[in-house]
């Protein structure tokens, strides 16, 4: 389990123990494409090689665009689309080397499908996380490895409750997020392990260059 925080690290370390299975915690930058490689390599080394990758690291704040600076997109961008560049090279590398196929897996959002105001930078980097996976999808279908995208909707987090909370009216704003939900409810965090499973399993090997929303219809493509 890689994070910035080692307590978050060792909390979800603990979590998969817990349940039966094995993982260590490592203390990593994801913005920095040396420190990730040299994670992924201790990886390796401990449990060999990587069959399924799943980007799911991010960050944003609701910030209307005139607002913000420079400082704050660099930020933004850092995290939620150069971390996925600076994961996947090695892992991919690794996956092509070895000749076995693979699993691909990132989270966007829906905010990189239809935008979502005061989030234009974050939405930005979305779009570019689902452009990059199917891209990579197309380049790397020869080698039997899968990219798929994961895209979740208004979700229960602790982003969105600072969001709803400096919003002023934090009730109202439920009431309005959850009546844009077709399935009447927001999402939570436990609506998408189903689906990531899903697309890094045996039963999704010709599924690639695809996105699925997991935002209870409130965004629908066909």
């Amino acid at each position: 389990m890689a994070d910035i925080s080692a307590a978050a690290a060792e909390t979800v370390v603990e979590e998969i123990k817990a349940g039966g299975g094995e993982a260590i915690a490592l203390v990593v930058d994801l913005t920095d494409y040396a420190a990730v490689a040299k994670a992924i390599a201790t990886v390796e080394a401990d449990f060999g090689p990587i069959d399924v990758l799943v980007n799911n690291a991010g960050w944003d704040l609701f910030v209307p665009f005139l607002k913000s600076e420079p400082d704050f997109w660099s930020k933004i961008i850092d995290i939620n689309l150069r971390a996925v560049l600076n994961i996947t090279k090695p892992v991919l590398a690794s996956m092509v080397a070895r000749g076995k196929g693979g699993r691909i897996v990132s989270i966007g959002s829906d905010a990189g499908r239809v935008g979502s105001s005061g989030e234009a930078v974050y939405a930005a980097c979305k779009a570019g996380v689902i452009a990059f996976m199917k891209t990579l999808a197309r380049e790397n279908a020869r080698h039997g490895i899968t990219f798929n995208t994961v895209c979740p909707g208004v979700t229960e987090t602790a982003m969105l409750e600072s969001f709803m909370e400096a919003a002023g009216d934090k009730e109202k704003l439920r009431t309005a997020f959850t009546r844009a939900v077709p399935l009447g409810r927001l999402g939570k965090p436990e609506d998408l392990p189903g689906a990531i499973l899903f697309l890094s399993s045996d039963d999704a090997a010709f599924i690639t260059g695809q996105v699925i929303s997991v935002s209870g219809g409130l965004t629908m493509h066909g």
